[in-house]
């Protein structure tokens, strides 16, 4: 993954894909005696990255994560006690993916009026 881009800008799903693959066939070319297993690894290693970047924008599209300007009667409720969840800023969270990806996300944090718990509606 090796190519130069302009500083501040992300590569889009399409770039990083592009060179997931580019990537993999360089790889593959270097482990020409490589097992299903090793082939798999190597594989999944690195869609694990394009696979957290997507999760990562999606997840930041969504309307759940930035609920100021949400009326607080279409906010999602505690779900531990089905309380009111009041705003508490936005905060970072940092979530692992199954692929063991860490994935940051800017969003909206509350908190339950009933039981005090901190809830991200995103996780």
């Amino acid at each position: 993954m090796g190519r130069v881009r302009e500083q501040g800008k992300e590569a889009s799903w399409d770039e990083m894909a592009e060179e997931v693959f580019t990537g993999f066939r360089e790889w593959r070319v270097q482990h020409p005696r490589a097992t299903f297993k090793e082939i798999e690894t190597a594989l999944d290693e690195r869609l694990a990255r394009v696979r957290a970047r997507v999760l990562r924008d999606a997840a930041l599209q969504s309307a759940a994560g930035d609920l100021r300007g949400v009326p607080a009667e279409e906010r999602p409720v505690c779900p531990d006690c089905g309380g009111v969840l009041v705003l508490a800023g936005q905060e970072e969270r940092v979530l692992t993916t199954s692929h063991e990806q860490a994935v940051s996300l800017l969003r909206s944090a509350t908190v339950c009026t009933s039981c005090g718990r901190r809830v991200f509606p995103l996780d």
